[in-house]
């Protein structure tokens, strides 16, 4: 073949040869091509939406804002529980790669105590990992400048401002108000249970004890959202969206701050409480339990070391005495018992006893023994209340007997809450027979009964519950139930709570309840009352009763010497009164323990407080108003509440 032939031929097979290659890279390239914008098509068209939404999910966060808490005012609108702003150094672990590193940084940066980084560590054993966690509480302004200089080192890490609760009356309200801390484990699983936990997912602290955990409700409010655009390190550029939080509502107490001051100047450091009130409709005026502590310390999270102090205090201050402290009532009943004898036709007004100082029954050997060592001589009704004749009352429990005194007891609130809108209370004891079986597994003894005439053995009560029996006593069986909370804070003034009126306690004769207040008034204003000392030369008329709590028994052939007795273990002095005789404004109970006699401690305490009164608040034109809106509710509706024994003593003086 010609060699010109065979070259053309050559080029002809290889040109074929480029041109199926060619084809094949253009269709390889065109599937390529199909197969990208089939791919661009997915991705752009068909799955725009789950893309963008992924974009703004990394550049559009959705933040809860809490709400701003609620305030809370006295009566006279002085502030007691207000929000201050405060700056916080708050790690989000989820956004931490490195959580140990983080911290050990933020150790050297800020100087953060062992302490700071321990309590940080034990929060977050407790708590969801994508919410903040403060590690620094109350940053001042060093602080602040410090990190923000150095923030773009630390991602997941942020200086957050919020409000903060303060208490400017520090230890005067505190076993009142209570206060706020942060939100531990326990607060959540109950917040889950209650369908609560979306609305504190900003909120940082929570009602512990008082009326501020009683309405925590109330105070807290409503959370709110804003949805917010970031940058890559996560700070905010620019709000996109805002839903405000509701605030909590601003609450007014029927507290009086000024008679709050001078309840606590009375006790003067000693232990016990002070519970004053509006006998017209049990509004609480004054509580006050002593001694007491600074509620500003648990806000920010106490230490260790303060809380085990308060703990291990021999005084108690952690224990509201008002409303959990349970005392022998002592003399402070005999007003009610006498009520009970009249009302069963066992005394009359003319009912005399010669009280020579014993009293003994029948084939007993116990003896007991009145206040008074020579006795009290003849005494009815009306003088052995004044006198605080105990004799009188041994007898008349004798005839009344366990089963119609712990009955009608019971209706003047001994043994039950008193429903007052606070979280920390006891029903301490009315004492029975079933109480006893249940308690020891021993009968009833008529020996128990005796010293229950005036207030002891294993009868116990709470000061507010003494507060609360005196209203009953004044007026004549109409029952409120005690209310801390007065109504909520508006612009043109309070608007209200109506007051819970329970069912009257039944007297079929009106006069004794007349017998009975009269005896309380010849307490404090007859010649020989044991009150009438330390009301002298007053400008109003009171009434009152003394009381004087033994707080151990004293054998058969032994004397009662105070000056040798443990300083724990001398009287409990006890006083319950009120002014003006006639019509009522405020009413009290006093206890402080071991002080000795009631007519010579607690009541001397009461008259400071009452001239305080009716000398400086009511002059001042700010005297205690009365709600007059009421809601009625039955026997029934009160929810009863088991019985703890404390086992006392035999004797008391008034």
């Amino acid at each position: 073949m010609p060699p010109k032939r065979q070259t053309i031929r050559d080029h002809t097979a290889e040109a074929n040869l480029v041109a199926r290659r060619t084809v094949v890279s253009f269709i390889f390239v065109s599937f390529l091509m199909l197969v990208i914008i089939a791919n661009l098509y997915q991705l752009q068209v068909r799955q725009y939406e789950d893309y963008q939404t992924r974009s703004n999910g990394n550049r559009i966060k959705v933040l809860p804002v809490a709400p701003n808490r609620g305030l809370i005012y006295d009566r006279n609108g002085v502030i007691l529980a207000e929000n201050k702003p405060v700056f916080s150094l708050e790690i989000t672990p989820e956004d931490v790669d490195d959580l140990d590193a983080t911290i050990e940084q933020l150790s050297e940066l800020m100087s953060l105590s062992e302490n700071e980084v321990n309590e940080f560590n034990n929060s977050l054993k407790r708590q969801r990992r994508f919410k903040p966690l403060s590690i620094r509480e109350q940053l001042s302004h060093d602080d602040v400048a410090l990190f923000s200089a150095q923030q773009h080192k630390f991602p997941g890490v942020s200086i957050e401002a919020r409000l903060s609760r303060f208490y400017p009356f520090k230890d005067t309200l505190t076993h009142m108000l209570g206060y706020v801390a942060k939100i531990n484990k326990r607060d959540l699983a109950k917040l889950e249970e209650n369908e609560q936990l979306a609305n504190y997912a900003a909120t940082h602290d929570i009602g512990k004890q008082g009326v501020e955990k009683f309405h925590e409700r109330i105070l807290h409010g409503e959370v709110g959202y804003q949805q917010v655009e970031v940058n890559n390190q996560g700070r905010i550029i620019r709000i996109l969206s805002f839903e405000p939080p509701i605030p909590g509502k601003d609450i007014v107490l029927n507290i009086d701050i000024n008679l709050q001051k001078k309840a606590q100047e009375v006790l003067a450091g000693r232990r016990g409480s002070v519970v004053v009130t509006d006998p017209n409709d049990s509004a609480i005026l004054a509580l006050y339990s002593g001694p007491s502590y600074d509620p500003n310390l648990f806000v920010h999270g106490i230490s260790q070391t303060e809380y085990n102090k308060l703990l291990a205090s021999k005084n108690s201050p952690l224990l509201n005495r008002a409303t959990q402290g349970r005392y022998p009532p002592a003399s402070t009943v005999k007003p009610h018992l006498a009520l009970l004898g009249l009302e069963e036709g066992l005394i009359d007004k003319d009912t005399e006893i010669q009280d020579r100082g014993t009293y003994r029954l029948n084939n007993v050997d116990h003896v007991w023994r009145d206040w008074k060592k020579y006795g009290h001589g003849k005494v009815n009704v009306t003088k052995s209340i004044e006198v605080s004749c105990d004799i009188f009352f041994y007898d008349l429990a004798y005839k009344l007997g366990i089963d119609r005194i712990s009955e009608s007891m019971e209706k003047f609130g001994f043994g039950r809450r008193t429903g007052i809108d606070l979280a920390e209370e006891s029903s301490a004891n009315m004492p029975s027979r079933g109480w006893k079986r249940a308690r020891f597994n021993e009968p009833w003894y008529i020996g128990d009964t005796i010293p229950v005439g005036i207030g002891q053995s294993y009868w116990n009560a709470t000061p507010l519950q003494l507060a609360q029996s005196l209203n009953f006593l004044i007026n004549k069986g109409q029952r409120h139930t005690p209310r801390i909370i007065k109504g909520f804070m508006l612009e043109g003034g309070v608007d209200k709570i109506p007051v819970v009126v329970q069912s009257p306690i039944p007297i079929v004769d009106e006069k004794n309840w007349d017998i009975v207040l009269d005896s309380l008034y010849g307490t404090v204003n007859r010649q020989h009352g044991t009150a009438r000392t330390a009301f002298q030369n007053t400008d109003y008329e009171s009434a009152g009763k003394t009381g004087t709590a033994q707080l151990f028994s004293v054998a058969q052939d032994a004397e009662y010497e105070e000056e040798n007795v443990s300083a724990r273990l001398k009287d409990n002095a006890m006083y319950v009164g009120y002014a003006p005789y006639t019509a009522p404004e405020i009413s009290m109970s006093i206890v402080i323990e071991n002080a000795g006699g009631g007519s010579s401690n607690a009541a001397p305490a009461a008259r400071i407080i009452m001239d305080y009164y009716f000398n400086e608040i009511k002059p001042k034109g700010i005297a205690l108003d009365s709600n007059v809106e009421s809601i009625l509710i039955s026997e029934k509706d009160q929810i009863p509440s088991k019985a703890v024994a404390t086992i006392t003593t035999e004797t008391n003086g008034g």
